[in-house]
């Protein structure tokens, strides 16, 4: 089968189209043949060499897949050939304290999909049967691909730690990206009024139309004046912050009154400095999350399958995985791209 290996860490230079031999899937595994995996800057980390420890060596990336059961192991009943199914972010055993509490993608066994084993870019991946769940008849397979990361981590994290009501204020920071304008749609639809952050003015149409309610354009990312002006020195409820240190001061600054602070990514390399009486003074709260479960999934899904969220999708062929990382690599991709084999 055709995959797109990680030769050399590095650059997208490192990512080769080559041929390799399909998976054997084993006893609790299923063989799916790839419709769609979408690229994620963890994806574009590991490529750069930013991230290292657990990663496999010669690595086919991609945690963010869709598909078609082809094949299953031996032990599994629960899925057959045929069925259109998309995975969590972790090749899960399904049977730890954690998979049992609900918690699959911090699983004790587990392994980061393109990332510990083999993942989405290819033609086929081997996937724990126990990471997947079945795709809705009406959700096109290049959306189902996205439906665990982004969607399903900004679902966790809005519905878990941000927790808006309607008529709260929600910033987003990097929104043009892909969990960032998907984590607009689902703040609007829980009835927040979103102010949507981005560093590039030629994205300012997309996120209009993903619910924004106003586009803060900031190359220098100091965002956080206009979010006080546009509030009235109020601040913020919720600032749901993709970009990490790169944002952490005009994000923080941007906070009201018990505002919640919730990071779901980090684009930056450096420390962030916090003065402890400024978050005590404000009654805030600053949260992380990262992952999604299967439950996640099945949310995503059905909010996809009726549209209260939109996924925001580009597709690439495979050939192309290493032009998508350096897309990404120049902040030059709205939403998610997805590879289709």
């Amino acid at each position: 089968m055709k995959a797109v290996v990680l030769e050399q860490p590095g650059s997208p230079d490192g990512l080769r189209l080559q041929e390799v031999e399909t998976p054997r899937p084993g006893p609790r595994d299923a063989l799916v043949k790839v419709a769609a995996a979408g690229v994620c800057h963890h994806d574009v980390a590991v490529m750069r060499g930013q991230l290292r420890r657990g990663v496999k060596e010669r690595l086919i990336l991609g945690h963010e897949i869709a598909g078609v059961v082809e094949k299953v192991g031996a032990e599994i009943r629960d899925l057959v050939p045929g069925e259109r199914v998309a995975s969590i972010l972790t090749n899960c055993c399904g049977s730890c304290e954690r998979c049992r509490a609900g918690r699959e993608h911090r699983c004790l066994q587990g392994h980061g999909i393109g990332h510990g084993v083999d993942g989405g870019y290819a033609e086929r991946v081997a996937v724990a049967a126990a990471s997947l769940v079945r795709v809705p008849d009406a959700v096109p397979l290049d959306h189902a691909a996205i439906a665990a990361c982004p969607i399903g981590v900004v679902l966790r994290a809005v519905r878990d730690l941000a927790q808006p009501q309607p008529g709260d204020t929600a910033v987003v920071t990097g929104a043009g990206g892909g969990v960032g304008i998907h984590g607009v749609g689902i703040l609007k639809a829980r009835g927040a009024r979103v102010f949507a952050v981005t560093t590039s003015p030629a994205k300012e149409a997309a996120l209009l139309e993903a619910g924004a309610d106003h586009v803060v354009v900031s190359p220098d990312l100091d965002f956080h004046w206009e979010v006080l002006a546009l509030t009235e020195d109020v601040g913020a409820d919720v600032v749901l912050d993709s970009l990490g240190s790169r944002a952490f001061d005009a994000a923080f600054q941007s906070l009201g009154q018990y505002g919640r602070l919730v990071f779901i990514g980090e684009m930056g390399d450096r420390q962030v400095a916090l003065n402890p009486a400024e978050l005590l003074f404000k009654d805030a709260r600053l949260m992380g999350m990262t992952g999604a479960n299967k439950v996640d999934l099945i949310e995503a899904l059905t909010l996809i399958d009726t549209g209260a969220v939109r996924p925001v999708v580009t597709p690439f062929p495979l050939a192309d995985a290493a032009r998508v990382h350096q897309l990404l690599l120049d902040r030059a991709l709205t939403g998610r791209a997805v590879l289709i084999p």
